[in-house]
């Protein structure tokens, strides 16, 4: 597998769903709108999944059919999976991780696998708060973390943290939420719209 771009609409999200759950493992797949066969994996933005029963195979099921039918409904597709640990001193995928991806890696040959590093998900962090892994000999092995690419990272975290501070990351809906409340949308159209704006030319963010 080649490098991995993230896109600024992919982290922001991912981040802020684990921000929303602190205390929770949360979870969600990754999707990009290119074709595959690519030298660089997409990610160009991310469905988070849930933040409660991460191992209950029915609700995880369910959950990647409806993102299956949206994705063949919007020409995107899943190309891999992000986890935070409930532990921010706990980095290391799952079993229900590993599951997952395997599962993903079975329909996407380039899929990648993100841990996010609570650790280091401070005000001042400088670097994503990311760990890579790649499928290697159906295995999951560790990737360097110089083969993700995020382009405008200052900014990418500036808008991150704004959300965070207006408290706009309460906008976040997963898929765990839309079962609770089914007129909430896990697409995060709302969302997505603000970060869209936020990153704009206009407000000096790109």
């Amino acid at each position: 597998m080649g490098e991995v771009e993230l896109s600024c609409l992919a982290y922001v999200k991912m981040y802020l769903h684990a921000c929303l759950f602190p205390r929770c493992s949360v979870n969600g797949v990754l999707l990009s709108s290119t074709p595959a066969g690519g030298a660089v994996t997409d990610v160009t933005d991310c469905v988070p999944l849930l933040h409660s029963h991460l191992p209950l195979a029915p609700i995880t099921q369910l959950a990647l059919t409806q993102v299956d039918v949206w994705c063949a409904q919007t020409q995107q597709r899943i190309v891999g999976y992000y986890q935070a640990n409930a532990s921010v001193l706990d980095i290391s995928p799952t079993p229900c991780a590993l599951k997952i991806a395997d599962k993903i890696a079975e329909q996407c040959s380039n899929a990648v696998m993100l841990m996010i590093d609570g650790a280091k998900m401070t005000a001042g962090y400088r670097v994503p708060p990311i760990v890579m892994y790649e499928r290697k000999d159906s295995r999951w092995m560790l990737k360097d973390k110089h083969m993700i690419m995020l382009h405008q990272w200052e900014e990418t975290r500036a808008i991150a943290n704004q959300l965070l501070d207006s408290g706009d990351h309460t906008l976040l809906v997963d898929f765990d939420s839309h079962l609770d409340d089914i007129t909430k949308d896990w697409t995060n159209q709302k969302l997505n719209a603000k970060i869209a704006e936020l990153a704009s030319p206009a407000n000096g963010n790109v």
